[in-house]
C-alpha cells in the first residue's frame, strides 16, 4: 500500500514537471522568454523534481520501515 502510494505521488510529481516544461517551452517558443532563461527554468524545474522525488523516496523508506516494526 505504502509503495503504491509513493509510485502514485512520483507520477504526480511528474506529471507537473511535464505541465511546466511545456509551459516554458512554450514561452520561449512565443518569444516571452529567452532561450538562456529557458535552459535555466527547465535546470531548476529538474533540480526541484528530483528534490521532491528524493523526498518522497525517503518517506517511503521510513514508512516501511515503521510497518516491519511493528
Amino acid at each position: 500500500m505504502a509503495r503504491h502510494k509513493a509510485e502514485d505521488s512520483r507520477v504526480s510529481i511528474r506529471n507537473i514537471r511535464r505541465h511546466a516544461k511545456d509551459a516554458i517551452d512554450k514561452l520561449v517558443k512565443n518569444g516571452d522568454a529567452g532561450e538562456d532563461e529557458g535552459r535555466r527554468s527547465e535546470a531548476e524545474l529538474e533540480k526541484v523534481t528530483h528534490t521532491y522525488v528524493t523526498q518522497v523516496d525517503e518517506l517511503l523508506k521510513h514508512k516501511e520501515a515503521e510497518l516491519l516494526e511493528v
